[in-house]
């Protein structure tokens, strides 16, 4: 269990998930302020948890720099700091459940393999649909390489704050889909579902570069009995020309030598303009902690808008 402040029967929790892969940068920021935002507008729990569970991608020292980032620039979760890599048992016995029912299954098979064997076209971010090749069973020969869980052509369906109604058919973007990696890690569609129903977390506002996980995580949600949150996908921030940021651009970090007591409560109002917010102008030269409080009173979701877009601060 996870020794947290339990919340109340209707009280919203968000949540907001940095993964210390590297720097606090904006795109993250965008999705902190957000998910800050919407949660206490509400007079909610704002938690924080550190999904460090990719151990290959996780740098040294990158979880303190996001969490002390996030102190400069004003912010204050409740309770304690949930991490990935602490909660590998609760992983474990939620992938024991799901391989009791039979909605989970052993693959012996190599993405070789499943490149050369699939027939569905790639989807927009280049996956590959399952050629569902073990789920009737490991072929001889085969040993078990990670562990899928089934989906079918029942769309999955939900509606976002921002985007609307949304409808997918996982059994075509991306067929039974890998819980627990052959590297032994367990998948981080996994691992969200399971602490976001131990951690109570009613509310997830995140970017809109996730937007296509969260169908495989309300499928789980079903076959594993816990209650689906309300989503809320934020535009992406964009660089010059519209293309995607890396997690090395407009990095945030204290150690890259950005002066957050000088930029923080810009880089804060330049989010929540991202966001389609209007602070006004007395908000200029207001502390984080004076803007965060004034974002948690005003902040108003059907502002938010539904494209990337550059962040409008260049210190």
């Amino acid at each position: 269990m996870i020794p947290e402040q339990m919340p109340s029967a209707n009280m919203t929790v968000g949540r907001f998930a940095p993964s210390p892969t590297g720097p606090l940068h904006t795109g993250s920021l965008v999705a902190a302020v957000g998910s800050y935002a919407m949660a206490k507008r509400y007079r909610g729990l704002w938690l924080l948890r550190m999904e460090d569970l990719d151990t290959p991608r996780v740098v040294p020292g990158m979880a303190d720099d996001i969490l002390r980032t996030l102190e400069a620039l004003g912010f204050a979760w409740d309770g304690g700091i949930i991490r990935q890599s602490d909660r590998t048992d609760a992983y474990q016995a939620a992938l024991e459940r799901l391989l009791a029912s039979g909605d989970v299954y052993p693959c012996g098979c190599s993405r070789a393999e499943i490149a050369r064997a699939a027939t569905a076209p790639h989807d927009g971010e280049g996956e590959v649909a399952y050629p569902n090749l073990c789920r009737n069973g490991l072929p001889p020969g085969k040993e078990a390489r990670a562990y899928r869980v089934k989906v079918s052509h029942v769309p999955v369906t939900f509606r976002d704050l921002v985007l609307g109604e949304k409808r997918y058919d996982l059994a075509s973007v991306c067929g039974d889909f890998v819980v627990k990696r052959a590297d032994g890690l367990f998948a981080y569609q996994l691992a969200v579902v399971v602490d976001d129903a131990e951690q109570g977390a009613n509310q997830v506002v995140r970017g809109a570069d996730l937007l296509s996980s969260t169908p495989r995580q309300i499928h789980l949600q079903r076959l594993l009995g816990f209650e689906t949150p309300v989503y809320c996908h934020l535009p992406l921030v964009t660089g010059p020309g519209g293309a995607k940021l890396s997690k090395r651009d407009n990095a945030l970090s204290l150690d890259s030598g950005r002066n957050l007591a000088a930029d923080g409560g810009g880089l804060l109002l330049a989010a929540l303009r991202f966001l389609g917010q209007q602070p006004p102008p007395s908000m200029s030269g207001a502390s984080c902690r004076e803007i965060l409080a004034w974002a948690a009173d005003a902040f108003d979701p059907a502002l938010i808008p539904t494209v990337p877009s550059s962040l409008p601060f260049s210190p």
